[in-house]
């Protein structure tokens, strides 16, 4: 790949520094991504300009047309301190036409939106739990429908935000209690889904048309005590101390049922096709004890730090970290935006 000029979008709190020399692991997490994106694409020889952005395009057109990128490296997760915002930024970057790395706009905006995900996915009989949307600032009404335990997490947060063991109710109080929270914590609605107990299975993918899926990776939750469920809390997600006493991570998913491993890689290439997602993206899932397989979610740019599920899983197959980096350059390069059609 010939040496590009790269505009590397991250939040504005988020520029990472030259060196991570002096700075403590909680410091690091925060900005890991973009560090480990910008000091490796230095490394490969690529230019590399870094540009916070905050609430204000202005900046972002500004450095367009000033600097004149080949293109942009978006590590952006939110615009104005609002998650399904970042969609806009993809959308400028069009309308700028710049190209871009990472999913396109209407990828972006369906998969963020869960509740419209689900819809899509259940329409294209994609194997998904039965769900209700629950609305903030409207009249409470009980999803009758659903059988306990049910899930409640947000229906637009990502990051395992609001989620923790209380996310699982077994009956119409802690439900109700449970929704309320959400809706009071994430300033958001509440999705409610049936609870299916089970092995939570990743699998990533990458491309535009031709696409390409990394072996399956499972979350194991080491120590924890049985009487907690599986679940991907933001404890057990983010918390390092928590993680190292437990001995939860991630890794390979092995004795698994056979066949199912490239059952597994098709469905997810249905379910990025079916949801219009580009670039690359992890899709989440559970494993039921009888082998059958549901789908939790699919993200849209997900983390791409050397030591996060799409690398680790990509350096299993072979792919290394810069050349991950590069194949996501050369999809972003490569996808056939309106304005290149016009």
């Amino acid at each position: 790949m010939k040496k590009q000029r790269v505009l590397v979008l991250v939040h504005e709190t988020l520029v990472p520094p030259e060196s991570s020399d002096g700075y403590s692991e909680q410091q690091i997490d925060e900005w890991r991504t973009e560090y480990d994106v910008t000091t490796s694409l230095r490394a490969m020889g690529h230019e590399v300009k870094v540009l916070g952005l905050g609430d204000n395009l202005a900046d972002l057109r500004n450095a367009i047309t000033d600097w004149r990128p080949d293109v942009a490296f978006n590590l952006l997760e939110e615009f104005q301190g609002i998650v399904t915002y970042d969609q806009h930024v993809v959308a400028f970057l069009e309308l700028m036409k710049l190209p871009y790395t990472g999913c396109n706009p209407r990828g972006m905006m369906i998969s963020r939106d869960k509740v419209l995900s689900k819809q899509i996915l259940s329409y294209h009989r994609i194997p998904t739990a039965r769900f209700a949307l629950l609305p903030r600032k409207r009249r409470y009404r009980e999803p009758r429908r659903l059988k306990f335990p049910l899930f409640v997490k947000s229906a637009t947060e990502d990051a395992s935000l609001g989620i923790s063991q209380a996310s699982i109710v077994h009956d119409a109080q802690k439900l109700r209690e449970r929704v309320e929270f959400i809706h009071e914590q994430t300033s958001s609605d509440a999705l409610v889904e049936e609870y299916i107990e089970g092995r939570e299975i990743y699998i990533g993918v990458i491309g535009n048309e031709r696409l390409t899926t990394f072996p399956l990776w499972e979350l194991n939750f080491g120590t924890l005590p049985d009487v907690m469920a599986g679940i991907a809390t933001r404890k057990v997600k983010w918390d390092r101390n928590y993680q190292r006493k437990h001995g939860i991570g991630t890794g390979p998913a092995t004795d698994l049922p056979e066949g199912l491993a490239p059952r597994v890689a098709q469905l997810a290439r249905r379910i990025y096709r079916a949801l219009c997602l580009s670039g690359y993206a992890r899709i989440d899932l559970r494993l039921k004890p009888d082998g059958s397989v549901f789908v939790l979610e699919a993200n849209a740019n997900p983390n791409l730090a050397q030591i996060e599920d799409l690398a680790t899983s990509a350096l299993s197959s072979g792919v290394g970290y810069d050349d991950l980096l590069e194949r996501i350059m050369r999809f972003g390069l490569a996808y056939q935006a309106a304005w290149r059609q016009a």
